[in-house]
């Protein structure tokens, strides 16, 4: 065998494997390629999902947030007619006159009197422009006197010491008692849905 022949063996050799490592890394790069872009592919995937969960969790705040806010604003408005409501119903208690006043008027003295022993000295008190009312209705019980002014839309505050008690059966009073035990009702007629 002669040199030349060994020679050309050799590169023969050193061509097919330079061959089959071009090959080899052919391959080799395109499975690292092929891995990449499938990674790429999970990423992005990955990266849609969380994307669409965050929209979906900012949609769901927003929507919450703005639902808050308009029971809110209802509540707020809600509150707003209550109010009105009660200084119309204050208004119209102050305003009563007549026979109706004197008749509310006589009524809250007889309930309040109940409370007091015969023979206690009584006074009782009263918004300052029923006066001639007060006095006029108290001539009809034993033991008790007209005292004088209390800031209220009307009704009576009767007091005795001797009982040491006083009761406090004004217009105010009863009207915030109602309001208080019949809101719930108050709120159903006026906002029934």
């Amino acid at each position: 065998m002669s040199l030349d022949t060994v020679v050309e063996d050799i590169r023969n050799e050193a061509r097919e494997r330079a061959q089959e490592i071009r090959s080899e890394g052919d391959e080799r790069a395109a499975d690292i390629v092929s891995e990449a872009e499938s990674d790429a592919e999970e990423i992005l995937a990955e990266q849609e999902r969380e994307t669409e969960q965050t929209i979906s969790q900012e949609r769901e705040q927003k929507l919450s947030s703005a639902k808050l806010e308009a029971k809110q604003k209802r509540l707020e408005a809600r509150r707003d007619v209550l109010s009105d409501v009660r200084e119309q119903v204050e208004e119209y208690v102050e305003t009563l006159d007549g026979d109706e006043r004197e008749e509310l008027t006589r009524a809250l003295l007889d309930a309040a009197a109940e409370e007091f022993d015969d023979g206690d000295t009584v006074r009782v008190y009263g918004k300052p422009d029923d006066d001639e009312l007060l006095t006029d209705i108290v001539s009809d019980y034993d033991g008790y006197e007209y005292a004088g002014e209390y800031d209220c839309f009307g009704g009576v505050v009767v007091e005795s010491d001797e009982s040491r008690l006083r009761v406090n059966n004004t217009f105010d009073s009863v009207l915030e008692t109602v309001w208080d035990d019949h809101l719930q009702d108050i709120s159903t007629r006026l906002f029934d849905q």
